[in-house]
């Protein structure tokens, strides 16, 4: 029988969401391409999600999809909160999304109330929950009215499947519409989940941070880590057995240039002289200054959620250390 640490919350920070009540661990757990597939244990997973919490690591977030196969992360997690964290629902963040496909035919996907309520309910099923904490639009429709989109995230709230709602993937506009119907209806919009790292500033370069301040609304960013690139496996090139070395969609062998590495090199040297490792360092990178609510990770180890979590030590930079990590991505 699982028994969570007594001292689980005493260094991680927690930052609030926008202006909501809720606040989130400063780093959440990711629950994509390592929980689920055949080829990890059920006691691994188990591992894995027991020190994360542990640790105080309150929030999980998945999607529908996120497996493989599809819906494979959702079961995963629901036999572990059947089995070790029944007792603490009450204590954890869970966030489920829908979106991207599903199932096949005009109704597996994309954003229609028809589509994502089903979801939410096939979600809740694969995880034995009466509810999530948060769902999401996990990317904008081009064919579907935002107002039949929103009004699906609303109903979920007024359905009591969901305490709060977020999106994902929506640019600047998007998500200044997105509030703006929300509010309308009476359901505010908590938080967003883009993407953003030292190597990809869309979110600075489009506004999308500007109009989160604005409208009060917290962000969680996904790939801080860009795919593993901000970690010392690619320090001498692409390893043997790397996402990079494989045929995964998400991060080609293109994409490690030389001139690449070579700003790895200079980052990590810069790590080193604050007593982190680049992986570290680009964790407490997004999570500077408190504009970003949280940071998501994933693990394949106890170890690698911990290594993750000692981030959280030294999330201050001064303007030195910004400025030489300005210059190497720049350069």
């Amino acid at each position: 029988m699982y028994t969570a640490h007594p001292d689980r919350y005493a260094d991680m920070p927690y930052r609030r969401v926008g202006r909501s009540g809720l606040r989130l661990p400063a780093l959440s757990l990711g629950l994509w391409h390592n929980f689920g597939p055949a080829d990890r244990s059920v006691e691994h997973q188990r591992a894995i999600l027991r020190r994360a919490f542990d640790l105080g690591v309150t929030h999980f977030d998945l999607a529908n999809n996120y497996g493989p196969p599809p819906g494979a992360a959702e079961s995963a997690l629901g036999e572990t909160l059947k089995g070790d964290f029944a007792p603490y629902r009450d204590e954890l963040v869970i966030s489920t999304k829908a979106g991207y496909l599903m199932w096949p035919g005009p109704y597996g996907e994309w954003g229609s109330r028809k589509y994502l309520l089903s979801s939410l309910d096939q979600s809740l099923k694969r995880m034995g929950l009466d509810y999530v904490d948060i769902f999401y639009s996990h990317r904008p429709d081009p064919d579907t009215p935002m107002e039949e989109t929103m009004g699906a995230l609303h109903s979920a709230v007024q359905q009591g499947k969901a305490l709060y709602v977020g999106i994902s993937n929506y640019s600047a506009e998007q998500t200044r519409e997105a509030a703006r119907i929300l509010g309308e209806l009476g359901t505010p919009l908590l938080i967003h989940q883009p993407r953003y790292s030292m190597l990809d500033r869309r979110p600075e370069d489009e506004g999308l941070l500007d109009a989160l301040d604005e409208l009060q609304v917290g962000s969680i960013v996904f790939s801080p880590l860009e795919q593993g690139l901000l970690t010392a496996r690619y320090l001498g090139g692409i390893p043997e057995g790397s996402r990079a070395a494989s045929d995964s969609p998400f991060l080609h062998s293109d994409a490690v240039t030389e001139e690449l590495v070579g700003k790895l090199r200079a980052l990590d040297e810069i790590a080193k002289s604050r007593g982190q490792s680049l992986a570290q360092l680009a964790l407490a990178w997004v999570l500077r200054g408190g504009r970003v609510t949280s940071a998501l990770v994933g693990a394949s180890s106890a170890q690698q959620i911990e290594d993750s979590v000692a981030a959280t030590r030294n999330l201050d930079f001064d303007a030195e250390e910004l400025a030489r990590i300005e210059a190497v991505i720049k350069k």
